[in-house]
Parts: C-alpha cells; structure tokens; sequence
C-alpha cells in the first residue's frame, strides 16, 4: 500500500526490500506486541508492524511534516485506533510510554550518534522486559560497541550496502546468532 513520506531529505524511508527482511527477522515477536517506532518518518515500519499483527504502536517523531504524513498514513490504512503519536524528540518520548514495549525500533538520522543516548534512556525508564527485542538501523560504519556495555548483547546482526539493522535482547535472555 502506497504511504505518504515526508518530502524533502529530512527523512529516509527504509526501502521494502530492507523492511521486507527486518520483518523477517522480527516476526516471532510482532504478533500482539507493543510496538515503539522512535524516528518514524512517515510511519511505514510502525505500520507494518501493526499490519502483521502487533496490538499497538508509538510513533515518534519530532518533524512537524513527518507528525503530518504519519497520521495521514494512519488514517489511510485505518489504523488509528491502534497508534499513539508523539510529537516529541525521542528521549523526551520516551517518558510517555507508559507499557512495556516488546520491540523497539531506532533509526535516528545517520551520524548523529545518538543511539547509545537512546538505549542509556531505555534502561533507565524500564520500558523493556526479558524478552524484548530492540533494534537500530545505523550507517554500515556506525560504531555501536558501547551498548553491549549497558545490559544488551548482540541477538542478530543484518549488513547491508550501505546500513546495518542490529538486534538488541537484555543480557539475561540472548543467544547470539549473526547472520
């Protein structure tokens, strides 16, 4: 289904070959979960959460455009009702989610480098249980080695061209599987 997007390079949509295997690869935990979408864009991956059966979504998203396009895709694919928008930057966000979330996706603007920030966030605000599942896509040469410092480990990693998506469990409950 065809989604507005933000016009502009203020945003960058995940392509849907890419999303086709981020959904792959989550698609044991998408089913009933909750589902936070920090850095929404137009919305397109928390939507295709919802569109495989998660039971709620947060989009998040600072960019008074992108806050636009995502209610206008979410009215379109009729999936109000399970959406909450927040206009906020993502760590402020953070502090309206009052649920755990069973996944977590994080695709700040490339070089910005706030992802360590993020996950820092996360750990405090408790917003993850023992089985969720937190992933960043990043820059192919993002170093993110400091977040396994904080409690995550490694559960996947997918590499791409140009960008990477890196799958995040709690320390307690990984198994590491790189591929």
């Amino acid at each position: 289904m065809p989604l507005y997007a933000p016009k502009g390079d203020g945003t960058r949509p995940t392509t849907d070959r890419i999303k086709e295997t981020l959904f792959n690869t989550m698609q044991a935990y998408v089913p009933d979960a909750v589902f936070v979408d920090l850095f929404a864009g137009s919305g397109a991956v928390g939507i295709e959460a919802l569109s495989r059966g998660a039971k709620k979504a947060y989009f998040v998203d600072n960019n008074r455009e992108a806050l636009d396009c995502i209610r206008k895709n979410l009215e379109f694919t009729k999936l109000n009702d399970k959406a909450t928008v927040i206009g906020r930057n993502a760590l402020d966000a953070l502090y309206e989610i009052n649920e755990p979330a069973d996944i977590i996706f994080i695709d700040p603007p490339y070089q910005m480098g706030i992802e360590s920030d993020i996950m820092r966030e996360i750990s405090k605000r408790k917003i993850v249980h023992e089985d969720s599942l937190i992933v960043i896509e990043a820059d192919i040469n993002t170093d993110l080695s400091e977040i396994e410092n904080m409690g995550y480990n490694i559960y996947k990693e997918k590499l791409y061209k140009t960008n990477k998506h890196i799958f995040y469990k709690c320390e307690a409950n990984t198994e590491s599987d790189n591929t």
